[in-house]
């Protein structure tokens, strides 16, 4: 199957937009379209254009909730409260869309365990077909990242509860994490992002877009008026060397619940997954944090948390 990904905030424009891709590039380049995905966030509930959307081909939507709790949004900086999710989530569901995804936050100012829980028990509640939850990063040179030491967030420890409890709840209520930070009720899966952590092709349309076909990355330029103009289209170019592929096909498949398949590693690159990492992963093994099946590596729950920390290392990167 293909999919086409749009993102976008001018609903009075997107219909067209969306006609006149499907039209120009539907049958030459895409062929059947099984997912075309929309982004919404903030306050966006407005029924008519939901109905115009999925009437010319959008079948899932990522709503941003973040958080249950007007205090966290406000401290986030979401224009938007859990009335308003609540209104274009029924909006949404009024326009026939049954593949709703809603992105949650933890590790947010003025969250606590407690109000997570809140936040996923009223999540769950709506009934979404996938859920994402992404712990907060704080950048240099951001708001939060210039606030410095006057900013408070929860610490590391109560994190790590709120990613265990995100997980272990959704589990309980039906949703399989296939990822680090993405759950979904079976058959609901990302197909776009899957091929991102597959390491599979895909291709960017549009100002600032990334693509990555037959072992070349491109994107493409960030300047509008050239774009538009067609000077400069793709600003970078990069062949990935064997090395590279390597690192970047472990790196990704191990986000993935499902982890890296050894035999695949080896038909693929031409040497044994454990030859390659086995030394340095065996502690992470012992550990728990690894899991190691007949065919599979893979993470553990405890793992995951840290999976920036233990890829930094058996990676060098």
């Amino acid at each position: 199957y293909r999919r086409l990904v749009i993102h976008a905030l001018q609903f009075r424009k997107i219909s067209k937009l969306i006609d006149y891709l499907l039209f120009r590039v539907k049958s030459t380049l895409f062929g059947e379209i099984a997912e075309l995905h929309l982004f919404i966030v903030d306050r966006l509930s407005v029924e008519q254009y939901f109905t115009a959307i999925r009437a010319v081909g959008v079948n899932r939507l990522s709503i941003g909730l973040q958080s249950a709790s007007s205090e966290e949004l406000r401290a986030l900086g979401r224009i938007h409260d859990f009335e308003d999710f609540k209104a274009t989530f029924a909006a949404a569901r009024r326009a026939d869309f049954d593949n709703i995804s809603l992105d949650l936050m933890y590790g947010i100012p003025r969250q606590t365990v407690a109000s997570f829980e809140r936040t996923l028990r009223e999540a769950v509640a709506l009934g979404p077909e996938h859920i994402s939850a992404y712990g907060l990063k704080v950048e240099d040179g951001t708001p939060f990242g210039r606030m410095g030491k006057s900013l408070i967030l929860p610490d590391e420890d109560e994190e790590l509860e709120m990613y265990t409890l995100c997980s272990e709840y959704l589990r309980k209520t039906g949703y399989t994490k296939y990822e680090i930070s993405n759950f979904a009720r079976e058959g609901y899966e990302s197909r776009h992002n899957l091929r991102y952590w597959r390491g599979e092709d895909y291709l960017g349309l549009g100002v600032s877009a990334h693509s990555y076909l037959d072992g070349v990355r491109f994107a493409n330029s960030r300047d509008i008026e050239g774009y538009l103009c067609g000077r400069d289209i793709v600003c970078e170019r990069a062949e990935i060397g064997a090395d590279e592929r390597m690192t970047e096909y472990v790196m990704l498949r191990m986000r993935l619940a499902e982890g890296v398949s050894e035999s695949d590693f080896e038909e693929l690159f031409g040497v044994a997954f454990d030859k390659v990492y086995g030394n340095r992963l065996a502690r992470y093994i012992d550990g728990g944090y690894v899991v190691r099946t007949e065919d599979r590596v893979a993470f553990s729950d405890r793992g995951f948390f840290l999976s920036n920390y233990i890829l930094s290392d058996i990676l060098d990167f």
